[in-house]
């Protein structure tokens, strides 16, 4: 965890006096709970400290995507940290390999060490299998970097996005493939995550009179996607639609191109920044839903100080897609944050009451909840990454 030893280095006393360096305490993560620390919103007459849990997969096959999210919410928080001397806001962020179990044990671990508020969660699936754990709690768990449709029920009072959900984006893509008069569709998705996202895409599909032509599931670990790639092949079909990870999805195109395939590939912003990297100059384009502004339009005041904000992190993440969807959750939560600490402390009832209420513009991006939504956003753009990696539509 170097970013976060770096950002969030300094030292503070724990139990029985001994002064513990943070750097120490967050670097693995896992150390911090093996002491027994526990910390509290408010730390002395003058600082503030209120720290953030997040669980993100840092290792293994979207360990791209994880770090960017993570590093987009570090940035966000080192330059709150810069302009505010009142108030530190800290990230303790967990490893779960995009496991579900293991997600679920850091949940736990973090929630049991008082941090105001879960943040950033990278994988849809184990976010959604926490959510018993986050409900019982009472905790918010905050711009979940996944579009999944299990996470987004009405039922649900403590999941808030600030971005949009699958259907949304299927809605957008569908559009467009109805537009162009493509009638032969593939779906692929990941086999274990909610079915409520198929239900999100046959929706999409019957609001314009398109009916699947082959649905294909897949183990988002697979070492091989031969199969899956021969069934799209055999389907005969104008165009493949993507909710996976970036790495099935580069290697189904590689296999999918070898064979002249010379339909469209459509992915949703699960993919983020990972895909885009892995098919530049390999002479393949993919038509890509996106739920943050494009990282180029660098006149956008969000996206301006996102990159700038990474760049003085320090580590070597650039601004994406991904980083940059962390580092509007990361805004977010200093902005709840910072209302709750106006009625006295950042606890975690305090911290929910202030997001419901947060309405925030960031300069080309607009969050908006309400006591009756906890979804802050539905923005999607629909962009094209030509064959070099350029967006260009």
């Amino acid at each position: 965890m170097l970013a976060e030893s770096k950002t969030l280095a300094g030292h503070r006393h724990c139990p029985g006096g001994k002064l513990v360096n943070r750097r120490d305490l967050l670097v693995g993560g896992s150390a911090l709970f093996a002491t027994g620390l526990t910390w509290s919103a408010k730390t002395d007459s003058t600082t503030n400290v209120v720290t953030f849990g997040q669980s993100a997969s840092l290792t293994g096959g979207q360990a791209a995507y994880g770090k960017d999210v993570r590093d987009g919410i570090l940035a966000a928080f080192t330059a709150a940290n810069k302009s505010d001397s009142k108030t530190r806001f800290e990230l303790v962020s967990l490893d779960d390999g995009g496991d579900k179990e293991r997600c679920k044990a850091n949940v736990k671990k973090l929630i049991a060490e008082g941090v105001t508020s879960l943040v950033g969660l990278t994988s849809g699936a184990a976010a959604e299998a926490c959510l018993p754990i986050v409900e019982e709690a009472r905790i918010v768990m905050l711009g979940t970097a996944s579009g999944n449709m299990g996470i987004r029920s009405d039922k649900l009072t403590m999941a808030y996005h600030v971005r949009s959900g699958y259907d949304d984006e299927y809605k957008r893509m569908l559009a467009y493939v109805k537009e162009f008069n493509m009638s032969r569709v593939g779906y692929v998705y990941l086999k274990d995550t909610s079915p409520a996202n198929a239900a999100a895409m046959n929706a999409a599909l019957e609001a314009v009179g398109i009916k699947m032509t082959v649905s294909v599931p897949l183990d988002r670990n697979a070492k091989s996607f031969e199969a899956e790639a021969k069934t799209l092949l055999d389907a005969k079909l104008d165009c493949v639609l993507f909710t996976t990870n970036a790495g099935p999805i580069a290697k189904i195109i590689n296999l999918m191109a070898a064979s002249k395939y010379a339909g469209f590939y459509f992915s949703s912003s699960f993919a983020g920044q990972a895909l885009i990297d892995d098919i530049t100059g390999k002479g393949q384009s993919v038509i890509m839903s996106q739920v943050v502004p494009r990282p180029n339009a660098i006149a956008m005041g969000v996206v301006k100080r996102c990159s700038e904000d990474l760049a003085a992190l320090g580590t070597d993440t650039r601004i994406g897609f991904t980083s940059l969807e962390g580092y509007i959750v990361g805004r977010v939560a200093v902005e709840a944050a910072r209302s709750a600490l106006k009625g006295g402390d950042a606890s975690r009832s305090r911290f929910r009451s202030a997001l419901s209420e947060l309405n925030l513009d960031l300069s080309g991006y607009k969050t908006h909840f309400t006591s009756r939504s906890p979804q802050g956003s539905r923005f999607v753009d629909v962009v094209a990454i030509d064959r070099t990696g350029r967006i260009i539509g």
